[in-house]
């Protein structure tokens, strides 16, 4: 995630942030730069046509585009927010398993306390990476024998972890070391991380309708090769830089909204999960060791 500050309008103007658009959206920039300025060429000093371009068509179709590009970027938006919220109540979660344990657990348990000191983290670090490309067990940290062979062959390993946890829990219980208003406590917390892990995983699962992903990409096609038609006959050789600017606007704001629609990945607009991860960790080491 981008680190900024709102206030310096200079830095904000001028951030590299800028020049990594650019770079991506290079190819294009050149594909529409050469072909209007062959549409201009072959009208103005080709064919030498007085084309009477208007710009009436294209200030009516911009206002529809805006419209589609608006909504666009809010449902981006919204699936960004959403996944800040889903991490928020995560570090709430979290904190509040790991105050209760060791609140509950004696002190000189050392070892259940160690246990889920390294778990809760664990699950944490699984769901991250989980968004991401899957979970790699040298990232976790092992509280015992057997966790790494239990992990190993399984596809969705925070479920594992959480069943762990549930698991050590019960063992718990059953050992008379947690009380059962305790029990039932615990299992709240713990069940607030499985829901929070099917909101991240709807979001991460369902990407924006095709056909109105592919609609708006074909709509902004369309109007960036017949714009310099509107342009030729008042600006001519102007237009090339005018239509490049129009062009540059439009696709940057469906690229942020690309962009921030998986919220979970490790491009700069993302949720910055690892510094959370990072946070949780240490949150809840200090509590319960």
């Amino acid at each position: 995630m981008v680190r900024y500050d709102p206030h310096t309008w200079l830095g904000l103007i001028f951030h590299s942030y800028s020049k990594h658009t650019v770079k991506v959206l290079l190819p294009a920039l050149l594909f529409v730069g050469l072909f209007t300025g062959g549409v201009v060429f072959l009208v103005v000093d080709f064919l030498e046509i007085k084309f009477q371009g208007t710009t009436a068509i294209h200030s009516l179709l911009g206002i529809v585009l805006g419209l589609f590009l608006v909504f666009r970027t809010n449902s981006a938006y919204d699936r960004w927010w959403e996944g800040r919220k889903n991490w928020g109540s995560l570090v709430n979660n979290t904190r509040n398993l790991a105050l209760k344990i060791g609140a509950f657990l004696d002190i000189e348990d050392k070892e259940s306390r160690l246990y889920f000191a390294q778990m809760i983290p664990n699950f944490v670090v699984a769901l991250k990476e989980h968004l991401r490309e899957g979970t790699l067990i040298e990232e976790l940290d092992v509280p015992g024998d057997g966790f790494l062979s239990r992990l190993e062959d399984i596809d969705h390993k925070p479920n594992i972890i959480s069943l762990m946890l549930y698991e050590k829990v019960n063992e718990l219980y059953i050992a008379g070391k947690f009380t059962k208003e305790q029990f039932f406590v615990l299992d709240k917390e713990l069940k607030s991380f499985s829901d929070i892990m099917g909101a991240c995983e709807r979001i991460k699962n369902t990407p924006i309708p095709y056909s109105y992903s592919m609609y708006i990409k074909k709509f902004i096609f369309t109007y960036i090769l017949t714009l310099p038609f509107a342009f030729i006959y008042p600006y001519e050789y102007w237009t090339i830089p005018m239509v490049l600017m129009v062009f540059f606007l439009l696709v940057v704001i469906e690229l942020i909204a690309e962009e921030i629609e998986d919220p979970f990945g490790r491009d700069a607009n993302d949720l910055p999960t690892d510094d959370l991860s990072k946070k949780i960790k240490s949150n809840v080491r200090e509590i319960l060791i």
